[in-house]
């Protein structure tokens, strides 16, 4: 089902999912398994709303274990496009990135789970097809063999090469090991055009660390 979003027909409050290191950006699918009580009430709840869609945010420190973890302010919001329940009471759902957000506010818990005032304006061209006008394809994935091979990541680098420049962007921001902080840099990046700019800044400086560190015997698959 294909819907023709605008900032006005977006809803004003919206069920946040914090989850570090994990990055939708629009037009991309994220998978995940849901099996924590309050994020399945997340998920029941928003499969009763006529937008089913739900905010994927981080946590400002990646390594902060509360319940209600500090955010950033800016997360990326996916229409629930696929649903399955499991035999022990998981939900395994796929997102479809629809656009960006900014938190207003905080509202009140609902069932456990934490719903944003949140406003959808600074981020409207994230509603339209857009095609980076200015991106060195050829410079991004000869940096990128070297970058997953150092990280033990195997790519189909045919499906990789046949991409357009939009899906192989969105996807590779969203299944690269970035950081949690450089994976929040690419998501708050202006457009597809900076986000490629920004990727190949991170895999150009991560290589470069790597070649002046030397040889790393403790690699991990």
């Amino acid at each position: 089902m294909t819907i023709a979003w605008t900032p006005d027909t977006l809803p004003e409050i919206l069920p946040v999912f914090p989850l570090s290191g994990v990055l939708l950006l629009p037009g991309g699918r994220l998978p995940l398994n849901i099996f924590e009580p309050r994020y399945r009430a997340m998920v029941e709840d928003c499969l009763k709303t006529p937008d089913r869609l739900i905010g994927m945010i981080q946590p400002l420190d990646a390594d902060d274990r509360s319940r209600t973890p500090d955010l950033y302010r800016i997360g990326c919001a996916g229409r629930l496009t696929s649903f399955e329940e499991t035999a022990d009471g998981r939900y395994l759902i796929t997102l479809t990135g629809v656009s960006r957000f900014a938190v207003v506010e905080e509202l009140a818990a609902r069932r456990g789970y934490r719903p944003m005032r949140v406003d959808w304006q600074p981020f409207s061209p994230d509603l339209d097809e857009q095609e980076p006008q200015d991106f060195d394809r050829a410079r991004l994935l000869r940096g990128l063999r070297t970058y997953l091979k150092h990280h033990g990541v195997a790519a189909d680098w045919g499906s990789v090469e046949q991409a357009p420049d939009d899906a192989l962007i969105t996807t590779l921001a969203m299944v690269c090991p970035f950081s949690a902080s450089e994976k929040q840099a690419l998501l708050e990046s202006a457009d597809t055009e900076d986000r490629a700019s920004t990727m190949i800044a991170l895999i150009e400086m991560a290589l470069m660390d790597k070649d002046s560190s030397g040889p790393d015997l403790g690699l991990r698959h």
